[in-house]
């Protein structure tokens, strides 16, 4: 079925390779119909660029290929051959140096976008009909070589199957396993079974329905204990649906400063607040991005040796664009490594937090180094975080969702929402609300975005982790949701998520808001059926609540919606 195409690096000369055995490689490639194994021996040392299966399906109309996006904010959804997905917008593209800063954390860097009909996701991908239930899923088993990139050209009726193999360095003599996909057919539920638990090896997440609240939405980094202990007062009369309360940007000095307190805001360290916390009855969360340092931080200043630099340079390398820029922590680093486990012992074990939600992950393997690819470098990252916090709760964001599947106990599977339901230039009063507002790239903080993500991603729920939709919203101060938009966005993240998160002081709510707070909170016998686009902008979602059959249909661009029974 699939053919060869290939980049290396021998001997100081580069070459191209469409054959499978050739003087620098064999390739050994195994198709059946339930599987694709391939298997590369290197016949001297080299370094790879490229390494992709290019093969042949045919495309109608009625098809639909299912990408899952680069990280837990990227676009995840459903396309047809007449779509297009832009990637970076012309807001990001003024200059080289505005699309890499802005396209940070994308695959901007190494992946194509913006041709109608092109695609491409990662790890697992699937195929199906308008309207049919069935799908054919080719899924990896594991990113630990590389990300696995599946790609379609729906126009040419082109299907690839790609290795992120770029800075990969093999031996004279070494094997290297490039390709163990699955090719799984049937009905979502039962594909989705065997790919996850069956082929992937995951395990029941050890979290099973969190509810609750978290800071970031109302307040940003603008939190301190008065505001947190009022809004934790603030749930008691909807404590009985209540499990988790969580503590996010803010509390810390600085960013990659996590155990120096911000005594300011804090009079009595983070300590006091978990314990606060727990007296209520709750599990304990704080965020923090364990990989990211800010400029201005001590990490940066007295430790510049810590700090990731460019391939092509040697300067130090931002990883994202949040608190004026920061800088990434080499997790190759034995001190770097030292002081992280400092850190989480601190938080987890003498402040006393039950969950960590860690951040910003991506920003560990934005380049191959080492001789490792992305995808190894990212797993290696995952796999050093699960060891260190132990057997406590870890909640990933902004991280390859293929790297932490069956290792993280819950994962965002959206980009953050906005406070607007759509961005409006009169509402936006400084060049930071502007920047926040304007989708300049796939991972930007987008409403429709986070609920297009939160349907297509349901399957991922109570397989490969717990499902993260973000945070929903009743307040009416700041904020730019009608009602409707709200109870909208609470209903979908409750159907197809179960870590339900608020920002809202629950404090100021009358009682309907109270017992809206506690419906979307509960922990109801939800079961997704189908989703798919009915229009560009509308969705179709048939669900199962506590055994009653249900369709809801909502448009994205108004936010109006509808749920039926189905008779």
């Amino acid at each position: 079925m699939f053919r060869l195409y290939s980049e290396i690096t021998a001997g100081g000369s580069k070459a191209e390779y469409k054959s499978f055995d050739n003087e620098s490689f064999s390739f050994r490639l195994e198709e059946t119909e339930e599987s694709i194994k391939g298997v590369l021996t290197a016949k001297k040392d080299m370094t790879m660029s490229k390494f992709i299966l290019k093969g042949e399906r045919d495309f109608d109309s009625d098809d639909l290929f299912y990408a899952n996006g680069y990280q837990a904010w990227t676009t995840s959804r459903e396309f047809s051959k007449h779509d297009k997905f832009d990637g970076l917008m012309k807001a990001a593209k003024i200059s080289k140096f505005t699309a890499h800063f802005v396209g940070l954390s994308g695959d901007y860097h190494f992946e194509k976008y913006g041709e109608e009909g092109k695609f491409h996701g990662y790890t697992y991908c699937y195929f199906r009909k308008k309207g049919k239930k069935e799908i054919t899923l080719y899924g990896s088993k594991s990113e630990r070589n590389g990300y696995t990139i599946f790609e379609v050209d729906m126009k040419d009726d082109d299907f690839n199957i790609k290795k992120d193999v770029e800075g990969l360095a093999l031996k004279a003599g070494q094997e290297y396993e490039m390709f163990d996909i699955a090719v799984i057919r049937g009905g979502m539920d039962e594909v989705m079974d065997k790919y996850f638990f069956d082929f992937v090896g995951c395990k029941k997440p050890a979290i099973d329905h969190l509810s609750g609240y978290t800071s970031w939405y109302n307040y940003f980094q603008n939190i301190n204990e008065d505001i947190i202990l009022r809004d934790l007062n603030g749930l008691d009369r909807a404590s009985d649906e209540v499990n988790i309360f969580q503590v996010d940007d803010g509390y810390q000095a600085a960013v990659g400063d996590w155990l120096v307190t911000d005594e300011k805001k804090f009079p009595n360290g983070m300590k006091y607040i978990a314990d606060k916390i727990h007296e209520k009855g709750y599990k304990a969360g704080i965020w923090l991005a364990p990989f990211s340092a800010q400029l201005s931080s001590t990490v940066v200043k007295e430790h510049p040796d810590w700090l990731l630099r460019h391939n092509r340079n040697g300067k130090k390398m931002l990883g994202c664009q949040g608190w004026g820029g920061a800088y990434t922590l080499d997790i190759y680093n034995p001190e770097v490594r030292e002081y992280l486990r400092k850190v989480f012992d601190t938080i987890l074990n003498v402040w006393g937090f039950d969950m960590v939600k860690l951040d910003f992950l991506y920003s560990q393997c934005i380049e191959p180094r080492n001789g490792k690819t992305r995808g190894e470098i990212m797993c290696d990252g995952v796999d050093f975080l699960r060891e260190v916090c132990g057997d406590k709760w870890i909640l990933g964001c902004g991280v390859p969702l293929g790297t932490c599947m069956g290792i993280f106990d819950a994962c965002r599977i959206s980009c953050d929402v906005n406070k607007n339901w759509k961005f409006e230039l009169r509402k936006s009063l400084n060049i930071n609300s502007i920047v926040t507002c304007v989708r300049t790239n796939a991972e930007m903080p987008s409403s429709q975005n986070a609920i297009t993500n939160t349907i297509f991603r349901n399957h991922l729920d109570g397989r490969a982790f717990c499902n993260d939709p973000d945070v929903f919203f009743l307040r009416d101060i700041n904020i730019g949701y009608n009602m409707e938009q709200k109870l909208l966005h609470g209903k979908v993240n409750s159907i197809c998520g179960n870590v339900l998160f608020v920002s809202d002081n629950a404090g100021d709510f009358d009682g309907e808001r109270i017992g809206y707070l506690k419906d979307f909170f509960k922990d109801k016998d939800y079961k997704v059926n189908f989703a798919e686009f009915v229009g560009k902008n509308d969705i179709r979602l048939d669900f199962t609540e506590d055994g009653v059959d249900k369709t809801l249909t909502l448009n994205l661009d108004s936010g109006k919606s509808n749920v039926r029974e189905v008779l």
